[in-house]
């Protein structure tokens, strides 16, 4: 878990999801391939998730919309879309049986490539639970998860 502090000023929260009224607050930036409307094409493709997503099991659309559900590591959630600027802002409230949380990400293009951020704000008790139990399980499934953007994100090689 990250200290509330860390998180980035232009991150959008919604009313009672701030960092510091959360349970669990994670905070993960990287650079990754690619320019942010790759990203941000990949970051919104439903049909795909379930290839790439650490956890993700199923997802009741093929296509972005407002509202849609998710299946992620057994539990199934309700998502509201709360932010969509293409490309450089997303953010999404996800409600579980007993989890909710707010993701938000901010994309911004360096170089050949796009600086990703992204902070979860979690209400629950099962995250700090995790943490708890295993300090490393939130550092290795973001490793995993920045592995798959940025392969998702490189640019198909030239013929």
């Amino acid at each position: 878990m990250h200290d509330p502090a860390d998180s980035h000023p232009d991150i959008h929260w919604p009313s009672g999801f701030s960092p510091a009224e959360a349970h669990g607050f994670h905070h993960v930036q990287a650079v990754v391939p690619g320019p942010p409307e790759r990203v941000f094409r990949v970051l919104t493709d439903p049909a795909d998730w379930t290839s790439w997503v650490p956890g993700c099991e199923e997802v009741s659309t093929r296509t972005f919309t407002q509202t849609f559900e998710a299946r992620w590591c057994g539990q199934r959630f309700e998502v509201y879309v709360g932010e969509h600027v293409p490309p450089r802002r997303l953010g999404w409230m996800c409600l579980g049986t007993s989890v909710r949380l707010y993701q938000g990400y901010l994309l911004t293009a360096v170089g050949d490539g796009t600086e990703i951020v992204v902070e979860s704000a979690v209400r629950a008790s099962l995250p700090r639970a995790f943490d708890t139990l295993s300090p490393t399980w939130v550092e290795r499934l973001d490793e995993l998860w920045h592995a798959q953007l940025a392969r998702l994100s490189d640019p198909p090689p030239s013929v």
